[in-house]
C-alpha cells in the first residue's frame, strides 16, 4: 500500500507541475508577448498592412497588401515579384518552395522557360535574366525582388506609366532595402511598395 501512496503522490506532483507548466508557458506567456507586441509594435503584430496610398494600417478592410507577402501580379504596366511555388502563388495557406533539387529535369526545363518568357517580356538578352527573376523562394511568399531584377523591368514600367526612367529608378532606389541588420541576406526590393509608388507617380 505503502508503494501505491508514494507513486500517487509523486503522479500527483508531476500532474502539478504539468498544469503550471501549461498555464505559465502555452498561456500565460504568449499572451504577455502579444500584449507587448500589440502595445510596441502594432502595425508588425497585426501583419505589417499596408494601404493603397502606402501607409500603414491594422484593419484588413483598408489593407492593400502586406509587406511581408508577396502578391500575384497581373497588370504588365508594374513590376513583377519573383515566382512563387506556394499554391497558385503567394498562398499564405500553402506556404513551401518547390523541393526540386538544383538537377532535377522538371526544375531546369521550368528555369529555362521562365528565362525566355522575361527576356522576351524586358526585351533583354536571357543571359541578362537575374535569378531570383526565374526561380522561387523557399517560403514561396518572398515580397522582395533583386535591385538587378527591378532594374531589368525599369524601361517596361517607365514606359506604360508615362514616367522618364530616371524618375522609375529613383523610385526603385527609394524602395531598396539594405541587409537586414546589415550583415544578412543581400539588398532587395519591396514589389508591393514599389507599385504603390510608382502608381502614386503616374497620378
Amino acid at each position: 500500500m505503502n508503494d501505491i501512496y508514494a507513486l500517487l503522490r509523486h503522479s500527483w506532483a508531476g500532474l502539478r507541475v504539468l498544469i503550471a507548466a501549461t498555464l505559465v508557458l502555452g498561456l500565460g506567456y504568449p499572451l504577455l508577448v502579444t500584449g507587448i507586441a500589440q502595445v510596441a509594435f502594432p502595425w508588425q503584430a497585426n501583419g505589417s498592412l499596408v494601404t493603397a496610398d502606402g501607409s500603414h494600417t491594422t484593419d484588413p478592410s483598408e489593407a492593400a497588401g502586406s509587406a511581408l507577402i508577396g502578391q500575384v501580379n497581373d497588370d504588365s504596366a508594374l513590376f513583377y515579384p519573383r515566382p512563387s511555388a506556394a499554391g497558385d502563388g503567394y498562398d499564405t495557406l500553402s506556404s513551401y518552395g518547390s523541393n526540386l533539387g538544383p538537377e532535377e529535369p522538371a526544375l531546369i526545363d521550368a528555369i529555362k522557360e521562365r528565362k525566355a518568357e522575361v527576356a522576351a517580356r524586358e526585351g533583354v538578352a536571357a543571359a541578362d535574366v537575374p535569378a531570383d527573376a526565374v526561380t522561387a523562394s523557399g517560403s514561396g511568399l518572398d515580397p522582395h525582388i533583386s535591385p538587378d531584377y527591378a532594374s531589368l523591368q525599369v524601361a517596361r514600367v517607365a514606359k506604360a506609366n508615362g514616367l522618364t526612367e530616371a524618375k522609375v529608378r529613383e523610385l526603385v532606389a527609394d524602395s531598396t532595402e539594405g541587409r537586414t541588420w546589415g550583415v544578412l541576406g543581400d539588398a532587395h526590393v519591396n514589389v508591393l511598395l514599389l507599385n504603390i509608388a510608382v502608381k502614386q507617380a503616374a497620378h
